[in-house]
C-alpha cells in the first residue's frame, strides 16, 4: 500500500543509474569542493552583476552614439539654416506689392539665427541679473515664525497652545504689510 508514490509523477521520469563498482573520487576533488565557499545564491548574484555591467557598458555606448548623431544634425540644421536662400517668384512679387513695414519685418525675421537669439537670451539673462534682488526678511518676523515653530513642535498634539505665537507673527505680518502699502503709497 505504500510502496508507489501518493502523487503521479509529473513531467520528465527519472532514471537512477546504479554501478557494479563503487564510484571513487580523488581527494584533491574532495578538497577543493570542500573548500569552495561559493553557493548557487551567491553564483547567481555574481552573474546577474556581470550582466548588468554589460548591460550598463552597451547602455552607455548607445547613449555616446546618440548624442553623437544628435550633435551632427544640430551642427548640420545650423550650417543649412545659416545659407540664404534664393526666393520664389511669388515671394518676389509679393515684396514688390507690400509695404516696407511688412518688409523690414521679414527682414528681421530672415536676420533672426540661432547665434543671434542665444545672444538676446544672454543679453537678457545678465539684465536680469542686474535687477534688484528680494529684501531679506525683518528679523523679528523671522524671530516669530521660529517661535510659532517651536510651539508647534513642541505641543504636536495641541496645536491650540500655541496661540500666543501665532497672534505675535500675526502683528508682524500686519506690520510689514502695512510698511510695505505706506512706501507704496509715498
Amino acid at each position: 500500500m505504500g510502496a508507489d508514490n501518493s502523487k503521479p509523477s509529473t513531467g520528465v521520469p527519472q532514471h537512477v543509474f546504479s554501478s557494479d563498482a563503487p564510484v571513487r573520487f580523488s581527494n584533491e576533488l574532495v578538497d577543493s569542493l570542500q573548500r569552495n565557499t561559493q553557493t548557487d545564491s551567491t553564483r547567481s548574484k555574481q552573474q546577474e552583476l556581470h550582466y548588468q555591467q554589460r548591460l550598463t557598458t552597451e547602455l552607455e555606448k548607445l547613449r555616446e552614439k546618440g548624442a553623437e548623431e544628435l550633435t551632427k544634425l544640430s551642427e548640420s540644421l545650423s550650417i543649412e539654416s545659416g545659407k540664404p536662400s534664393e526666393p520664389s517668384l511669388t515671394e518676389r512679387l509679393a515684396d514688390a506689392t507690400s509695404s516696407s513695414a511688412t518688409l523690414a519685418e521679414k527682414q528681421r525675421l530672415n536676420d533672426m539665427s540661432r547665434e543671434s537669439v542665444s545672444k538676446e537670451i544672454e543679453a537678457l539673462k545678465k539684465k536680469l541679473e542686474g535687477r534688484k534682488k528680494l529684501e531679506q526678511v525683518d528679523p523679528s518676523l523671522a524671530k516669530a515664525k521660529e517661535d510659532v515653530v517651536t510651539c508647534l513642535r513642541m505641543y504636536d498634539r495641541r496645536p491650540l497652545d500655541c496661540w500666543r505665537e501665532v497672534e505675535t507673527f500675526k502683528r508682524e505680518v500686519g506690520r510689514l504689510e502695512k510698511d510695505f502699502v505706506e512706501k507704496t503709497i509715498r
